[in-house]
C-alpha cells in the first residue's frame, strides 16, 4: 500500500523525505508518478479527484488545508475517512494573524491608514485592552490557540460554538438561543467557523445589528459566510467601525468591487494560515501511524457536521 501526494512537487519532496524517516515501509508517490491506483491507501490533496472509485483501496483522504468545504461528502465512498489538516505550523500562523488583526482593529489601524492616504495627522480616542471585548464565532482548535495568544493583553474574551464548551478564561456561549447575548457583548468579532450549510451567509445584516454600535469584524473563516452587501451597509451607517478580511467570495474579488477601496476595510489574500510542509508531513505521518494502530485520528471530519 502507498501514499499519494497530489499537490506541488516541491512540498511533495519534503513529504517524501520525512516519510522515509518516519514511515520507511510506506511508498510515497507524487501526482505525476505512474502508479497503479489500487496501491493507494492514503491520499493528500486540496480537492478530491473526480473519480475516487478509481482508488479501490483508499482509506484516508487528507485535506492539505485546515478546511474541508471544498470536498463533497456525498461523493466520498462511505469507507473513506476525511481528515482536515491539523499541524503546528498552520496553528502558529493563525495565532499570529488573529493577534495581528485584533490589535490592528483595537488600535484603529484601518482608520489611521485612511488618515495617511488623506495626509491627515489626527489622533482618535484610545481605549485599554481591558475595555475591548473580543468574541470568537467558533471555538475549534485554531480559535482556542489564538485565544491563548490574546490572553496576556488583558482583553475580556468570549466565544460562541454550536455545542457547549468550557475554556479557562473564556466566557463561553453555545446554541442559537445564546448567540444574541454573545453578540451583544462583543466589540471585536472574530469569525473562525468552518463553512457549512448553517454558517453560509451567517455574517449578515441581522447579525451585525446584534453587535454593539461601532463593533469591528475580523473574518478568517470562509468567504461565503459573509454577506458583503450587508457588510458595506453596516460600515457606511456606522454599525460597524471597521473590518479586516482574509477571505472573500469570490477570491479574488472583482477589480471594481467596493470592498477594495472602502476606507474602513483591510483585505489580505487568504494568507492568515498556510500549511507548512515540514510540520504537515509529520502530522500526516502521525495520523497514518494511528490508523495502522487502530487509534483515534486527529482532525477526523464528522460528515454529519461538515467539520
Amino acid at each position: 500500500m502507498a501514499f499519494l501526494f497530489n499537490s506541488d512537487p516541491e512540498r511533495g519532496a519534503i513529504f517524501r523525505e520525512i516519510f522515509a524517516s518516519l514511515l520507511p515501509d510506506l511508498e510515497v508517490f507524487q501526482r505525476d508518478d505512474d502508479v497503479p491506483p489500487e496501491q493507494i491507501r492514503y491520499l493528500l490533496t486540496w480537492s478530491a479527484p473526480e473519480d475516487l472509485t478509481a482508488y479501490p483501496n483508499l482509506e484516508l483522504l487528507f485535506s492539505i488545508g485546515a478546511g474541508v468545504d471544498q470536498f463533497n461528502a456525498e461523493t466520498l465512498p462511505p469507507h473513506v475517512k476525511l481528515i482536515r489538516m491539523v499541524e503546528d505550523g498552520l496553528i502558529r500562523m493563525m495565532q499570529e494573524y488573529v493577534t495581528l488583526g485584533v490589535l490592528a482593529l483595537h488600535r484603529d489601524l484601518p482608520a489611521y491608514q485612511d488618515h495617511q492616504r488623506r495626509k491627515l495627522w489626527q489622533s482618535l480616542p484610545a481605549r485599554q485592552a481591558t475595555d475591548c471585548r473580543i468574541g470568537f464565532l467558533g471555538l475549534g482548535r485554531l480559535a482556542q490557540a489564538a485565544i491563548e495568544r490574546l490572553k496576556p493583553f488583558g482583553f475580556p474574551l468570549a466565544g460562541w460554538s454550536r455545542s457547549e464548551k468550557q475554556i479557562p478564561g473564556v466566557r463561553c456561549f453555545h446554541g442559537a438561543a445564546q448567540r444574541p447575548g454573545f453578540l451583544a457583548q462583543t466589540d471585536i468579532l472574530v469569525c473562525l467557523l468552518p463553512l457549512t450549510a448553517q454558517t453560509r451567509g451567517m455574517l449578515d445584516q441581522d447579525l451585525f445589528a446584534q453587535l454593539p454600535r461601532g463593533a469591528r469584524l475580523l473574518q478568517v473563516g470562509r468567504g461565503p459566510q459573509l454577506d458583503q452587501t450587508a457588510l458595506l451597509a453596516a460600515l457606511d451607517n456606522g454599525q460597524l467601525a471597521a473590518a479586516m478580511l482574509d477571505v472573500t467570495d469570490p477570491e479574488p474579488l472583482p477589480q471594481d468591487h467596493p470592498l477594495w477601496s472602502h476606507p474602513k476595510v483591510t483585505i489580505t489574500p487568504h494568507i492568515a494560515s498556510v500549511t507548512q510542509p515540514q510540520t504537515a508531513a509529520r502530522a500526516v505521518a502521525e495520523n497514518i501511524r494511528r490508523h495502522r494502530a487502530g487509534q483515534d485520528l486527529i482532525g477526523l471530519v464528522d460528515h454529519t457536521r461538515g467539520y
